[in-house]
Parts: structure tokens; C-alpha cells; sequence
């Protein structure tokens, strides 16, 4: 996900005692040692993780500072986002309401909302609770209906009934963040409450995660000054930026904790579902969880590292081997924040991973690091290979820009005069796009949110290009067609496949 946030109070009804916590030893050094190696390469400025083994939490810590230019340090209770490690929670939920006969994980989408249609009737009929929680639905990206900020949530799942679609129903696997609201909807509806209501009480209550939140905004109102902000590395710089929000589909990642916090979620899970010999979700549909679902393509770029035979999907998490053992791991991201979660099960491991800094892939190192210390695998240097994997990555992405300014045509004017490129242009699905000729120049909206805005330079012929709000996506391209009586009738985003007409 790229986006995060959303509205909830949290309930903390019980909290079990601490999870023990043994004195450091050698393995804590060396990950003292890495993790300062490796913020420093990374430019983060702050980060937090937790390590549990054996049921106990053996590694706890805050490292940086939650603000570039201010004092204030992370550590082990600072709050940051879990993004789309968030699905876990909806997966667990799910799981809870398939325990209670309310849901089967097979009950198609229909029999619980009834008001959601998408564009093939087929498809409405036959997606299922399972299709929407291991991204089988045949439902391409849809993260532009929640980008653009100015559709409710029950606005961008009605929008999907013209959203676009893959070849058919389970044929092929396609990340889909609105289809994870459908899940959080379907929660809704099952239980009769709230999903966010329904995580606070049935996982963050019981499992004392009492500085846990469903949404940004429930951080928000707490005023809490242990609260990370979020950063963005612009231009070679790294700095605060915004907060980036998924209030409009929550389920998909708009969850908060902090690394304590996540220990206990940790701990949760690697017992299997159980707290303090209290059973939350059945042996058998907990297992279902962490069931290969769907064979994915190489996800992560780190997959070419880790050396994996398989990588599927479960619900919630994805699924692989490393050394022998089974892998659960998800990561979270939105603009200027990271997480990744990772689980071990027949070791008893894992490991949460909070950041502050938009894709700072040292999590991945992190998350393999700490699976070698606490399973005594050869030494293996993670920060180093993950870092030149991802500037090599970046080097490519360089040259891909330098061949497209080399491709632009020197010379040319824009057919039109540029007041003639203004108007309103608009898609059945993805809304308004307004172009406006403003003190000689063109600026681009695409909904209300300033980072959705940008002054339109021209590149060529009638191709022009933007950077949105402070520039952190780089350049997009823009090409303004033209009707049978030469006026402007169109804009297509180059690349994305969003094509607009033109409405006035």
C-alpha cells in the first residue's frame, strides 16, 4: 500500500502480564551492531523492532529519533504504522467469524454484500471471502480510487463495479488493497460491528495491546508526543513529509502499534492462536491462515536472495521456505513508512519491524539477520547484499530515465495554445482530472489533496509532464489527444493506462 489512516477508539480490557524478557546476549550485540550499520547506509532516521523466541520477547529496541531536526527518540513504544501488515489482522478476524459459523471462507462476496458489484456478473457472483484475502478476485490495481482522497469507502467499492479486470475470475495473482476493505466489510457485516471495533476487542484487548490503533486518526486524536513521523527521501535529501492516508480502505493498511505492542501480536501468533491458554481462533482455521493459497510472481526483489523454492500466498501473509524452514512475512508501506513482519513457526521465531523512512529496504536485511542469529545459520552479510541488490535497482531505474530524456524530441511546440488544454477530463471509474490555465502555466488536480497537484511542463508535441505535490513520485507523463475537429478531447496518463475525456 502507499497511503495511511482512519477513525476508531481502542478498548483495553485486559492485559496480560509482560512476556518475559531474558538478559542480552551475543546475538543482541551483533543486531545492535547491524541495525546501526545498516541505518546509517539507509539514511533512516528512526526505527523500532522486537525479536520473539521460545515465547519470550529477547529483543526490544528503539533506535534514531521519530523526527528529523527534534530530539525525541524512538524506542520500544513509539508508534508507527503497520500498513499492510494490517491484513493479518483482517485474516485473523475473518478467521474468528468462520470459527463462530457467521462466515466461510468460501461463502461468495454476494451473500454478505449483497449492494457490491463488479463489472463481470460472473464475478460478482463467484468472488469469494478466500479470493478476497489471497488477491484472487481477477480484479486488477485499483489504488487510484483511494489515492485521489476525495472518495468515501463505500463510494471506491461502488466505483469497482467498472473498475478494471484481469483475463478471469482466479486466473492470475494481482495485489488488490480494495478488495481488503471488502474483507473488513464483510467483518462488518458478519459480526454485526465495526471491523475496527472488532480487532480492538477480539485481538488488541485480549492480547494487551494497549497502545494499538485501526487508524491514524485514532492516533491523531491522542496528541501522543511518542508518535513517529513520516519520511521521504526527495531530491537526495531525506525529509518530514505529510502523512500519507488510508482512512478510505482501512482493512487494507491503516493499523498503528508500536514494537512492544507488536511483540504480543508476534507471540499470538507463533502459539498458534492462543493467549495465556486462551484459545482466540481454532487449530483448524488458524492453520488456514498460513496455508499455501496462490503461487505469486517474485514479489520482492530479495526473493533472488533468500533462495526460495516456493513463495505463494496465505491469507494475510506470504508463504516461503528459507534453509528448510517455512517463512510467513509480509511487509507494510506507505509514502514516508515501512514495516515487515516475519514468523518462523517451528523455531518459534519472529520478528516486527517499524520504520520512518518510505522504502528503506534494510527491513529485508533485518528480517533474514534475525532469522540467521536465532537460528544459528552461517554468517552472511544481509545489510550488504540487500543494499547493493536495491542501488542496483535504483541505478536501473536511473538509466530508464536517462533513456527517456534522451528519447525526447528537441524542438517541438504544443499544437494548441495552453489555454486550450484546460477543462475538466474525467473516467467512468477513476473520477475527475481538472486541468487549469493558470498565470500562463497549466496545473494539473486530480482530487482535493495538494500532493495529487502539480504544474504541467511541456516535453513534446503534446506530451507534457508533472511531478505531484513536493515530487516524491518523480515525473509522470501526460498525453493530451485530439478529436476529428482538432480541439483537445482527452488525457492519458503514459504508462498507467488512465485515459480521461474531456467533459467541458
Amino acid at each position: 500500500m502507499r497511503r495511511s489512516a482512519v477513525v476508531v477508539l481502542l478498548l483495553a480490557l485486559c492485559c496480560p502480564p509482560l512476556l518475559a524478557q531474558p538478559a542480552p546476549d551475543a546475538r543482541a550485540a551483533a543486531l545492535d551492531a547491524f541495525v546501526a550499520r545498516g541505518m546509517a547506509d539507509w539514511k533512516l532516521p528512526g526505527l523500532s523492532l522486537v525479536v520473539v523466541h521460545d515465547g519470550a520477547v529477547v529483543y526490544q529496541k528503539g533506535f534514531g529519533v521519530r523526527e528529523l531536526g527534534d530530539p525525541g527518540a524512538v524506542d520500544a513504544d513509539t508508534l508507527f504504522g503497520m500498513m499492510s501488515t494490517t491484513k493479518a489482522l483482517v485474516a485473523t478476524a475473518m478467521a474468528m467469524l468462520v470459527d463462530e459459523g457467521k462466515v466461510g471462507w468460501d461463502d461468495p462476496v454476494a451473500k454478505h454484500l449483497p449492494w457490491f458489484v463488479l463489472p463481470d456478473p460472473y464475478l460478482t457472483r463467484h468472488v469469494t471471502v478466500r479470493d478476497a484475502l489471497r488477491h484472487s478476485s481477477g480484479m486488477a490495481n485499483a489504488d487510484l480510487l483511494w489515492a485521489r482522497e476525495d472518495l468515501s469507502t463505500r463510494e471506491i467499492l461502488e466505483r469497482m463495479r467498472t473498475a478494471p479486470t484481469l483475463a478471469s475470475l482466479r486466473s492470475g495473482w494481482e495485489y488488490q488493497n480494495v478488495l481488503y476493505q471488502v474483507a473488513g466489510e464483510i467483518v462488518t457485516a458478519a459480526s454485526g460491528m465495526p471491523w475496527q471495533r472488532f480487532v480492538e476487542t477480539r485481538i488488541f484487548a485480549p492480547l494487551g495491546m494497549t497502545r494499538s490503533y485501526t487508524s491514524a486518526a485514532a492516533v491523531a486524536t491522542r496528541a501522543d508526543a511518542n508518535t513517529s513521523r513520516p519520511h521521504y527521501e526527495i531530491d537526495g535529501a531525506v525529509r518530514v513529509i505529510e502523512e500519507s492516508l488510508a482512512d478510505r480502505v482501512p482493512a487494507a493498511g491503516a493499523a498503528w502499534t508500536t514494537a512492544r505492542d507488536a511483540g504480543k501480536w508476534i507471540a499470538f501468533l507463533l502459539a498458534g492462536g492462543e493467549v495465556d491458554g486462551q484459545r482466540l481462533v481454532s487449530v483448524e482455521n488458524f492453520a488456514e491462515m498460513f496455508r499455501p493459497q496462490f503461487v505469486t510472481p517474485p514479489t520482492y526483489p530479495t526473493a533472488s536472495l533468500v533462495g526460495s523454492r516456493f513463495l505463494t500466498y496465505g491469507l494475510g501473509w506470504f508463504l516461503q521456505d528459507y534453509r528448510g524452514m517455512f517463512v510467513a512475512m509480509h511487509t507494510g508501506s506507505l509514502d514516508g513508512r515501512i514495516a515487515i513482519a516475519g514468523l518462523v513457526p517451528e523455531r518459534k521465531l519472529g520478528v516486527y519491524v517499524l520504520g520512518n523512512l518510505d522504502h528503506a529496504e534494510f527491513r529485508h536485511a533485518l528480517l533474514w539477520k534475525v532469522i540467521d542469529l536465532w537460528t544459528d545459520a552461517p554468517e552472511r552479510d544481509w545489510h550488504a547484499e540487500v543494499l547493493a541488490l536495491y542501488r542496483g535497482l535504483q541505478d536501473k531505474a536511473k538509466q530508464a530515465v536517462a533513456k527517456r530524456e534522451s528519447a525526447r524530441i528537441a524542438g517541438t511546440r504544443p499544437s494548441h495554445a495552453l489555454a486550450d488544454y484546460a477543462g475538466r477530463f474525467a473516467h467512468e471509474t477513476w473520477g475527475p482530472v481538472d486541468v487549469a490555465h493558470e498565470n500562463g502555466q497549466l496545473v494539473l488536480r486530480l482530487g482535493p489533496s495538494p500532493q495529487n497537484a502539480g504544474r504541467l511542463e511541456h516535453w513534446h508535441h503534446d506530451t507534457f509532464r508533472v511531478k505531484l505535490g513536493d515530487g516524491r513520485g518523480g515525473w509522470m507523463y501526460l498525453l493530451f489527444g485530439q478529436g476529428a475537429d482538432g480541439s483537445i478531447r482527452n488525457l492519458e496518463f503514459a504508462g498507467a493506462g488512465w485515459k480521461f475525456d474531456r467533459v467541458n
